[in-house]
This record gives structure tokens, sequence and C-alpha cells, in this order.
């Protein structure tokens, strides 16, 4: 019998409760015990943007290490949009496990992973749709956003990271992610700096690689305009 190990992604942290890594976890079970497949393991990325490379990825990190020196070597995903929504990062994501001698199985898509001329321009196709697809959400929320805060003055009460009047705290945290980052820390190192350190995020219970990265960059395209 092979053997997997199964990866779920959800994007926002908001989406942890729901029933998406459940449905995901589901799907690939019952496609596993199909083809006579044992997962050993499931991983979870919880609340990771598509966007993301996998080096920031602290669940796929780990399950890269486990795969080395288990002798696992295939994963499952639900669907290519669980392994990326960035047509980049799911070609370099792939590209990386051939070169590693690993194998990655989509449950909904199961040949478009192989190696062929056709079912690569398949996948390529569907994952350019699925990078379509978060642009234009993207692009919603943020017009939506926009209507609201032409509308009151300010949309729902936010505010940057940093600047909440009532989280001065937040200035100090702000500080040490820019400090880790001109030292050259990744943002997934800094994400484990602040975890470590007991620094509360604002939502949640842990930091994550992909909310620093969103912070960061913000506040940087913040005071250059």
């Amino acid at each position: 019998m092979k053997r997997a190990f199964a990866y779920l992604r959800v994007s926002s942290q908001a989406q942890v409760d729901l029933d998406g890594p459940e449905r995901q976890e589901a799907a690939i079970r019952a496609f596993a015990a199909k083809q006579s497949i044992l997962i050993e393991k499931v991983f979870f990325e919880k609340g990771v943007s598509g966007r993301t490379e996998f080096e920031e990825r602290a669940a796929w990190m780990e399950m890269l290490g486990e795969m080395h020196t288990s002798g696992v070597g295939l994963v499952a995903v639900e669907k290519l949009d669980r392994l990326a929504r960035d047509l980049m990062v799911q070609e370099h994501i792939i590209k990386d496990l051939r070169k590693r001698k690993l194998e990655i199985v989509s449950v909904a898509e199961p040949d478009l992973c192989i190696d062929d001329p056709s079912r690569k321009l398949m996948r390529q196709i569907m994952g350019s749709i699925a990078e379509y697809d978060r642009t234009m959400l993207t692009l919603r929320m943020r017009a939506g956003i926009e209507r609201v805060r032409r509308m009151k003055g300010k949309c729902g009460g936010t505010h940057v990271f940093g600047e909440h009047p009532e989280r001065p705290e937040e200035q100090n945290t702000l500080g040490i992610m820019r400090k880790l980052q001109r030292v050259g820390r990744s943002y997934h190192q800094i994400a484990d700096h602040l975890n470590r350190s007991e620094i509360a995020p604002r939502r949640g219970s842990q930091w994550h690689a992909s909310v620093v990265r969103q912070i960061l960059i913000r506040k940087k395209a913040k005071i250059a305009a």
C-alpha cells in the first residue's frame, strides 16, 4: 500500500473553524481509500494565503522534513487551489517536489500533476483561473471597503497594525518585526520569534508568516506613498 501525507490549507484564520479543513480531509481520505493509499499524517496550514511561497509555510516545511525522514513519497491535496492560488507559486511547488523526487496528487484532478505536456497545460490553465478568481475577489473586497469608507468616513473601525489608538503595544511589535526583517529574517522566522516570545497577534492564537508578510508589506507601501 502506498503511503502519503495529506496537506490542508485555509487562507484566513476565520476559516479554521469552518468546515473547510474537514471537507478537504474527507475528500482526500475517500480518494485514498479507493486508490489503496494510506494517509499516515495530516498537515494543516492555518490562515496562509494561496500566494505564499512554500518556504514561508510552516506546515509544508514540517511535512517536507518528515517526508525525508519517514520515506513517505506522496502528498495528497483536495484541489490544486488548496496547494496554491497563484500560478507561479503552484508551479514552483510542483517543480520543487520533483527535484526532491516526491509526488503530489490533487484528488479532484488526479491526472493534472503528471509530467505530460497536455496535462501540464490544463494544470496551468486551472492555476491561472484560480489566480484570477483570487484577484477578482480581492478587488471586490477592496471596492466594498472603499464604498463604506466614502459613505461613513471609515470602514468598520479597522486600523492598520501599529496604528490602533487602543493597542499601543502593536507599535512595539511592529518595531520587532522591522528589526528582524532588516537583519535578514524570513517572514516564517519572524512569526516563530513572536510566538516564542508569547507576543499575542491581533486575531487568533499565534502568528503566521502570511500575517507578518501582510503587515510589513502594507506598512512599507504606506510609507512609500
